[in-house]
């Protein structure tokens, strides 16, 4: 009879011993590097453009090299970041031309709606330096986040806008923008005209 039992020993005991294991099994999360932000502090742009303000130091301002490129046009390289923020100039010569480049301005902000969760827009308004304009937050996986024009409404028009070197992932990036955002925040806010 002890023989019979033995038997079956081999066929339980591996029964027995999956039957013990925990095979619950959860997908991990996808991790993202750790960002480690540079101390806020800034600098002045000023040279033969027709505009100035400050950038932050760790920054690189450099001279567009584009096709179709104009004069005092940069892109604003946020190496750390993988992002550039593209500035344009235009002299406005007059009324049609300027209501051209403020309509252009919301049709490429909009033109991200498709995969916009939201897009809010913000006046902005210092009549003490003549500076006007309309800054576009865009939230989503948009290829830019942020854009925005500033005016005199006269003779100036200058235009912004942020892309990163990514595919855009807007969970992934968002703190970097928001980062970012207050440069721009603090680049408006410190813009102003030579003449």
């Amino acid at each position: 009879m002890k023989f019979k039992y033995l038997f079956f020993l081999p066929l339980i005991l591996p029964l027995f011993m999956t039957a013990c294991q925990n095979n619950e099994y959860s997908p991990k999360p996808k991790g993202y590097f750790r960002i480690i932000y540079p101390e806020k502090k800034y600098q002045q742009f000023d040279g033969s453009a027709p505009f100035s303000f400050e950038y932050p130091v760790y920054a690189k301002m450099e001279a567009d090299q584009g096709r179709n490129v104009k004069k005092d046009w940069f892109n604003m390289h946020f190496t750390q970041f993988n992002a550039y923020l593209h500035l344009t100039y235009y002299d406005v010569t007059n009324r049609a031309a300027y209501d051209e480049m403020v309509e252009d301005a919301r049709k490429l902000a909009f033109k991200h709606t498709i995969k916009a969760s939201a897009i809010d827009q913000k006046l902005i308004n210092y009549p003490d330096r003549k500076i006007y304009g309309i800054y576009y937050a865009i939230e989503g996986n948009t290829a830019s986040s942020v854009q925005f024009f500033l005016t005199d409404s006269a003779k100036h028009y200058f235009r912004g806008a942020l892309y990163f070197n990514e595919r855009p992932q807007y969970d992934s990036i968002e703190p970097v923008v928001k980062f970012i955002k207050k440069d721009i925040d603090k680049m408006i806010s410190t813009f102003k005209w030579k003449n």
